[in-house]
């Protein structure tokens, strides 16, 4: 099982990635996939990081898990919640379309399970969805007599495929204000049970009541991504934060994550706080490290609105903010 506090367990069909943007910098998938690699019984595993002065990066290589790992969840009967590539991004610019069909098609293949899928590549999950979404069921198959995973071309008619998979929540990741303004519209046009952002790291302020959303007659404008015009418009279904842990990690300012968490409590959309990460807020005269030199993020707090931080680990900093630990998520959707 997981020790991530929003999922019960994780699933890695897909490993390997590349960094993509700032919340990148110290990703903890990095450091693993070079131990993995490094005990040497994960054939899968090669080739996907390489050393560097910073430690283990990835290299950009992806590959497709063994077969017995692919369909691990087809075996699990009981009801579990997976997140979905913690080593790597399913919609990674080197992954085929083929291996993203065969994963949906394990998640259709296993209702009585919620799969979470979280990716930086906002732009390639929406262009696959958008390509062929209507023939989702028809493009992927799996012989389950095997252990092989066969592209059979029509799901087996003993399950009913219903678009977008009910048991499938899509998610993004975005660190900061410019990738909220990048990566959320995507998700809203792509067809989903739920939609989720993971704000972890969170690296600067976030205003997810004004995406841009294009020019007017030279005039920008913007919407809010929270909430639903009539109850039709997509919106974000739920908001993850946390702040980076493990070597290297910035601290979070406190107000961004207050921000974020009033946004939603105003929108009724469900907040969880996943960590402080490696730092805490002291008492001015306990503070090994200082707001705002020189952790500024990409939104550096206003005047007045200075925050001293320590660094205490992960498990002293704790997860409750303002004292509270915030544990909201969607309703579960999985099918009977």
């Amino acid at each position: 099982m997981s020790k991530i506090e929003w999922t019960e367990a994780t699933w890695n069909p897909i490993v390997g990635c590349s960094i993509v943007s700032p919340g990148c910098t110290h990703c903890y998938a990095m450091r693993m996939a070079a131990r993995i690699e490094a005990m040497g019984n994960t054939a899968h595993y090669d080739g996907t990081t390489q050393s560097s002065k910073a430690g283990a990066v990835w290299t950009g290589k992806v590959a497709l898990a063994p077969d017995h790992i692919l369909i691990e969840p087809l075996h699990r009967k009981k009801p579990t919640t997976y997140f979905v590539n913690s080593m790597g991004d399913l919609f990674h610019e080197s992954v085929p379309d083929e291996w993203v069909d065969r994963i949906f098609a394990i998640m259709a293949l296993a209702p009585q399970h919620t799969f979470q899928v979280l990716t930086k590549r906002s732009a390639r999950m929406r262009a696959y969805f958008a390509s062929d979404v209507g023939g989702l069921g028809r493009r992927v198959g799996i012989d389950l007599a095997s252990a092989n995973m066969v592209m059979e071309g029509v799901i087996p008619p003993c399950r009913a495929i219903r678009l977008p998979l009910p048991n499938v929540w899509l998610g993004i990741s975005a660190e900061d204000q410019r990738r909220a303004d990048e990566r959320v519209p995507d998700l809203l046009a792509t067809p989903a049970a739920v939609r989720f952002v993971s704000a972890e790291p969170l690296l600067g302020g976030i205003d997810f009541t004004s995406i841009p959303d294009g020019v007017v007659d030279g005039i920008p404008i913007a919407f809010n991504a929270l909430s639903s015009v009539y109850d039709v418009a997509p919106h974000i279904d739920w908001i993850i934060v946390g702040g980076e842990s493990g070597p290297g990690a910035r601290p979070t300012h406190p107000d961004w994550a207050r921000s974020i968490r009033d946004q939603c409590a105003a929108a009724d959309v469900p907040f969880f706080f996943k960590q402080w990460g490696e730092f805490r807020i002291v008492p001015a005269k306990d503070g090994s490290e200082t707001w705002p030199a020189p952790w500024f993020g990409s939104t550096p707090p206003r005047s007045g609105d200075l925050a001293r931080m320590t660094r205490v680990g992960k498990k002293r900093a704790g997860r409750l903010l303002d004292g509270i630990e915030h544990n909201a998520m969607p309703k579960m959707m999985v099918a009977a």
